[in-house]
């Protein structure tokens, strides 16, 4: 039995064109004149490995499906998927509003008009207009940002991370930091605030209790050795009960009366009050930075709405230390974070501006009302187009912020529940996010759930499409 399979296999194995045969009838073909060659040549070979190991494994194809005429189409299919880009578009009906897996923050048409004049042309990067000399790419946004926050100085890298690590090398390499012990935290991608620390060459000293720390509990650790005082703002959790935090104010108090600089990450970093729209109250950039902490640090793509950066903010004397710590180089931002970021920054000179401009914002605010009409017109052309292929219903639910912020806040939301007839929802999910536009949703009791407080309008004939496609069987 082992020897009729083992010679069946063999039998197979040489039924499979050779790649040369192949590439002579593909490369023939008019619909890929245009692929290049390398493209097509490592398609093919990928079918053919994949028809191997299939083989090996011990299954027994028609020898017809391994004839040139059959694997065609195969060989076709898989050359139109590698031309596809690897990085691109999706619609994201997950209702998460700054989801890091789907790229957080969406830029505004302004910010994505300066990026095109960047790409494009030649820009003063990093030359002075006024002077003719060299110029320091970091002057564009620096104003910006002391106007808008009332900081001394800035200083703008590559990611808020990287922000963290090059402030604690600075200010704090072979020296300690104390940190209560309720603020060592984790956020996604395994960055923890000890690792960190550690790379930086600080050394750690933490304080408190897990849910309580005092002021008493900082003041005791404090040493010669004591460089810089660390609060962590816990935007990704939060303890709740019998708890009890040290306040900025009053970790700046026990600085300046020790001589120690006081430092707060703020993670999540907003320049609006966001609880005027039903939000828990979290404190500003402007309050942080007015309540005296020596060096601020925050995300551009996350609350701010704007590019991944890490802004860095603070005392002039402190933020030009960061500037010539030869680390800052490898940190450093390019013109095209630069040129959203600035056009970003322009926008929060007027707050209203801001809310209605700025997408992350724009999502936040959004009445409800608004949303359910979206979701009514998406669940209308789904009952038009589709009437019989699937149960179709309009609900409300629950969107969050996302990016590591405000775990507890839920945002009223509204979306279309979609219970396929013909395929199961797993089913449904994956055909979804393997079409040229991807449309990215969740799975709730068996149903799939297309949060509409994530879809733009101008989404909503793009979204209908991909669900025709999908649910008529276009898709498979």
């Amino acid at each position: 039995m082992t020897t009729d399979k083992k010679q069946i296999n063999h039998s197979l194995l040489r039924a499979i064109p050779n790649v040369d045969k192949c590439l002579q009838e593909l490369l023939a073909r008019p619909e890929i004149d245009q692929v290049p060659v390398i493209v097509v040549k490592n398609s093919v070979r990928d079918v053919l490995a994949e028809l191997r190991r299939k083989i090996m494994a011990g299954e027994e194809p028609a020898a017809a499906m391994l004839e040139l005429e059959a694997l065609t189409p195969v060989f076709l299919e898989r050359i139109n998927k590698e031309q596809q880009p690897r990085f691109r578009r999706v619609i994201n009906c997950t209702g998460v509003i700054i989801h890091t897996n789907l790229g957080r923050s969406i830029l505004p048409d302004e910010a994505m008009q300066r990026l095109h004049e960047a790409g494009r042309r030649y820009s003063n990067l990093e030359f002075d207009l006024d002077t003719g000399r060299r110029g320091s790419r970091y002057s564009h946004v620096e104003k910006l940002l002391c106007d808008l926050t009332g900081a001394e100085a800035a200083l703008v890298v590559n990611n808020n991370a990287a922000a963290v690590l090059l402030v604690l090398e600075t200010l704090a390499a072979n020296r300690e930091v104390i940190v209560s012990r309720g603020q060592l935290v984790e956020i996604g991608g395994s960055f923890r605030i000890p690792d960190v620390m550690a790379r930086s060459g600080a050394t750690l000293v933490e304080v408190g209790a897990t849910n309580r720390t005092h002021v008493r509990d900082y003041e005791n650790a404090l040493t010669e050795e004591t460089a810089l005082l660390l609060k962590v703002h816990c935007s990704n959790f939060k303890i709740i009960g019998f708890t009890r935090e040290v306040s900025l104010e009053e970790l700046v108090g026990i600085g300046q009366r020790n001589n120690v600089p006081v430092m707060e990450d703020l993670g999540s970093g907003c320049f609006i009050d966001l609880s005027r729209f039903g939000l828990m109250k979290e404190p500003t950039v402007q309050e942080v930075v007015g309540a005296g902490a020596d060096v601020v640090t925050f995300s551009g793509d996350k609350l701010l709405g704007g590019p991944q950066a890490g802004i860095i903010l603070g005392k002039r004397d402190i933020i030009e230390r960061i500037k010539k710590n030869p680390m800052n180089r490898a940190m450093r931002i390019d013109k095209f974070t630069l040129a959203g970021l600035e056009s970003i920054l322009r926008l929060y000179l007027d707050e209203k501006t801001a809310v209605a401009r700025i997408p992350t914002l724009a999502m936040i605010a959004e009445p409800l009302d608004k949303v359910k009409r979206r979701a009514a017109r998406l669940a209308g052309r789904v009952r038009r187009d589709l009437a019989g292929s699937c149960a179709v219903k309009v609900m409300e639910m629950i969107s969050r912020v996302g990016g590591g912020a405000m775990p507890e806040q839920n945002l009223s939301s509204s979306g279309v529940v979609l219970s396929p007839v013909a395929m199961s929802v797993s089913r449904l999910e994956t055909l979804l996010r393997r079409l040229d536009v991807p449309v990215i949703g969740r799975i709730e009791e068996d149903r799939l759930v297309l949060d509409m407080r994530t879809v733009a309008d101008d989404e909503i004939p793009l979204l209908a499409a991909c669900l025709k496609q999908v649910l008529s069987g276009r898709a498979d």
